[in-house]
């Protein structure tokens, strides 16, 4: 891969074009990387694939880049969304990191009984959704939505996209729990390209939730195994095993 640094910008990236960039990616490219005239940046959208430009000018406030080519065709990515429930700051930050990482299409943020945080700072989120997609060669930055309540998230859900609810189970003896089936029986199950991964909050769910959520007749409840593990632990178990049995695939 070329070495050229990787850079997501909200801007049509045409060959033969010419576009300006300003603010944190001009003093990104000038002040911190250095680039000079000549030098190369890769670029991309979300839209129009990756691209390879070049800086024709640099000033104190701005850079232009001229796009040369097309490197790298636009494709689309697993339909996958994360909806979980918001963590202290630093533990939400990794899991957006993370599950960007992991290929995730759509982050949800659901506001529960239980949860740690009952705000979210979206333009923080998606600052490091981009940088992680940056860094780990994705072609689009996942989409992140406004907080909302449990209810208000599963409402109007469309049926063909299975809602994966991870669930700790009933412990009947020591290590040992039983409840819902393992994650990848279900999703095997399942099948479909579109799906969805619902984590709890640290405290768990209460009764009402837990109640409300197994009357909706997408919701697939599973199990991650013995182990009760954290909340981002869980979501990203739960994103690689489906991106592995599905996400993956579909990519081949």
């Amino acid at each position: 891969m070329s070495a050229a640094p990787r850079l997501f910008v909200d801007l049509d990236l045409s060959p033969g074009g010419r576009i300006v960039l300003r603010d944190e990616a001009a003093h990104y490219l000038g002040r911190v990387l250095r680039l000079g005239p000549g030098d190369q940046v890769r670029a991309f959208n979300g839209r129009d694939g990756e691209v390879l430009s070049s800086v024709a000018a640099l000033g104190r406030d701005r850079v232009e880049l001229n796009i040369e080519a097309v490197i790298r065709a636009q494709t689309s990515g697993p339909d996958l969304w994360l909806l979980f429930a918001p963590l202290k700051k630093t533990r939400t930050d990794f899991l957006i990191e993370k599950a960007s990482e992991l290929g995730v299409s759509e982050l949800r943020p659901v506001l529960t009984a239980r949860c740690e945080a009952q705000s979210v700072r979206i333009d923080r989120l998606h600052r490091i959704a981009v940088e992680a997609s940056e860094q780990c060669e994705r072609l689009e930055v996942p989409t992140i939505r406004e907080p909302v309540s449990l209810a208000s998230a599963v409402s109007g859900w469309d049926p063909n996209r299975p809602l994966f609810v991870c669930e700790e189970g009933e412990e009947i003896s020591p290590g040992v729990r039983r409840g819902a089936p393992p994650m990848a029986e279900a999703v095997r199950a399942a099948g479909g390209p579109a799906a969805a991964i619902l984590i709890g909050p640290e405290g768990g769910w209460t009764p009402s939730e837990r109640n409300y959520l197994t009357q909706l007749t997408f919701v697939r409840p599973v199990s991650l195994g013995a182990r009760v593990l954290r909340a981002e632990t869980a979501a990203l178990a739960a994103l690689a095993l489906w991106q592995g049995l599905v996400g993956w695939e579909q990519n081949r």
